[in-house]
């Protein structure tokens, strides 16, 4: 099953946003702080055991990332819901309300792990103002002008970034 890539007549909001800047603008973080902490410095490198338990839990994000990346994108129905202007608010957008863009950021952040540095945990922070600066600024909105309450209400109860468990209305 793939994304349906059409704009539909009155349809308000973009079917892919800004996604690509933000995991774009994360990767980046990622790969510059990979290149520069492990290769150019060589600084913060850890050795055993501490390989084994960084390479095990960035696999593990990396698989996590993937799955939550894969159910807002393919399995949500999120585009229909777009096409139609309609808030989506249930299945995994009641967990989080960005599984695509949680989803790469959890898996850029297994990646990073598996470099075994110290000092790249400092890049999970910055990868995270990148996205929530950029979505508080664009996407939210977008919705809070087109959804009113009903977004605003929602932003309440349901994560941004962080797939939680929603609090109650």
């Amino acid at each position: 099953m793939a994304l349906k890539n059409y704009v539909k007549e009155g349809q308000k909001l973009p079917l892919f946003g800004v996604g690509p800047f933000i995991v774009y603008g994360i990767s980046m973080v990622a790969l510059i702080g990979i290149v520069l902490l492990g290769h150019v410095f060589k600084i913060g490198i850890l050795g055993n055991p501490w390989i084994i338990i960084f390479r095990v839990v960035g696999a593990v994000l990396i698989v996590i990332g993937i799955i939550i990346w894969f159910i807002g994108a393919l399995k949500s129905g999120m585009d229909d819901n777009i096409a139609d202007n309609k808030l989506k608010t249930d299945g995994i957008y009641a967990w989080v309300r960005n599984p695509m863009y949680s989803g790469c950021w959890i898996a850029i952040i297994g990646i990073t792990l598996m470099w075994h540095n110290y000092w790249m945990l400092l890049l999970i922070p910055v990868e995270w103002l990148i996205m929530t600066i950029t979505l508080i600024n664009t996407e939210e909105k977008w919705l809070l002008n087109l959804y009113g309450e009903e977004y605003a209400q929602y932003k309440k109860r349901v994560n941004r970034c962080i797939p939680w468990f929603p609090r109650k209305k």
